[in-house]
């Protein structure tokens, strides 16, 4: 008979590296299935990985942001220092506009930061003219090599999920059995139905530059530039929407990302290393999902007034939990998120309700086109 797990994870993005890590820490016997056999060669593999605050007049978003920053920051400093190089992120105004916006953000800036004016953007090797904030504690990962690092410290198994059963108060995942099972699977999510989390996939592309231009801090406008590292700049952005981001691209994913650059640093030195392209996954409302899966099916069936506006109580798919919708911000929210996934699943924690995929079930079942209403 096949070993039993504590829980199984699918997907081998940031957000099922984080969520395998945070839950063996805790105990647990754990095992991360992807079909790929390279980590997070999907959108987390595309990633520019920025780890850094989020700029803003104080929103909701901005404030989960800044405090997963707080938190991953962290974390990556304790147990993984050697794939996160603290160079600091420069955030440039985006235009004229926004750079008139910046003043209205300082207030809610609840990290570590200094402005700096278009000659000390000068010092640094930064073509722009608009007053800039410096957060000096934000940095960048190396998305792949840290994934990777963390896999070797974590069970895992390179298997194509093809679908999920329960049967005897345990998942069959084919020849794999655990008791709980985490869906990390970014924007694909074919095994259950998950319509109401509206999670969909935002083409992302990343290009890495041979150059010895002297950068020593990392950046974002329109695109992000991160610092030399070792030799190597990195230019990335999520930023197609379409369908078929290929034909959009047209061959061409770096173009507008060497465009751009350019009139931000010195690009002529730069040689092209390696094009990575994936999608990134965020949900309907922006903010990521982390928690259980409810019954859609069954919650239907038992309730078919819900389509007209009744609130009755949720049903869950037996010890079937999400992690997932991080959007561009992988690296900034995974670690933060597989803790609450973690205390959820070890010790019948509650959710953050700002990250629970409940808040999204009753609006879609009101909303929604796919369901028909008697």
């Amino acid at each position: 008979m096949a070993q039993l797990y504590d829980t199984l994870i699918i997907g081998a993005g940031i957000a099922g590296c984080c969520s395998a890590y945070a839950l063996q820490q805790k105990g647990q016997k754990v095992l991360l299935l992807d079909r790929s056999s390279v980590p997070a060669s999907g959108g987390s593999g595309a990633a520019g990985a920025f780890v850094s605050p989020k700029i803003g007049k104080g929103s909701p978003l901005q404030s989960l942001t800044t405090e997963a920053f707080h938190f991953s920051k962290a974390f990556y400093l304790r147990h993984f220092p050697d794939y996160f190089d603290q160079t600091g992120v420069v955030r440039i105004p985006k235009d004229e506009a926004d750079a008139q916006k910046f003043a209205t953000y300082e207030p809610h800036n609840n990290a570590s930061y200094q402005r700096l004016s278009a000659s000390e953007l000068s010092q640094f090797g930064i073509r722009e003219s608009e007053e800039s904030f410096y957060f000096e504690e934000a940095g960048v990962c190396d998305a792949p090599a840290l994934c990777e690092a963390i896999l070797k410290q974590v069970p895992h198994a390179q298997h194509t999920v093809e679908g999920l059963v329960y049967e005897a108060g345990v998942w069959v995942v084919g020849e794999y059995r655990a008791k709980a099972v985490v869906l990390a699977t970014g924007y694909q999510n074919q095994l259950v139905d998950m319509r109401y989390m509206g999670v969909k996939g935002t083409w992302g592309s990343r290009g890495d530059y041979y150059s010895r231009l002297a950068l020593t801090v990392s950046m974002h406008k329109r695109i992000s530039i991160s610092a030399n590292q070792e030799g190597v700049i990195k230019l990335g952005a999520t930023h197609v929407k379409s369908p078929t981001p290929c034909q959009v691209c047209d061959g061409h994913p770096l173009k507008s990302l060497e465009e751009q650059a350019s009139r931000m640093v010195d690009t002529r030195d730069f040689t092209l290393k390696e094009t990575f392209c994936g999608m990134r996954a965020g949900s309907k409302d922006y903010f990521p999902l982390v928690g259980r899966v409810i019954d859609v099916a069954w919650m239907l069936e038992q309730y078919p007034t819900i389509t007209r506006g009744a609130k009755p109580p949720l049903h869950y798919h037996p010890n079937l939990f999400v992690c997932n919708g991080v959007g561009g911000r992988g690296f900034v929210f995974a670690p933060w998120m597989a803790e609450e996934l973690s205390e959820l699943i070890v010790k019948q924690e509650s959710v953050d309700p700002r990250v629970n995929p409940d808040r999204l079930f009753l609006k879609w079942c009101r909303k929604s086109t796919e369901l028909v209403r008697e």
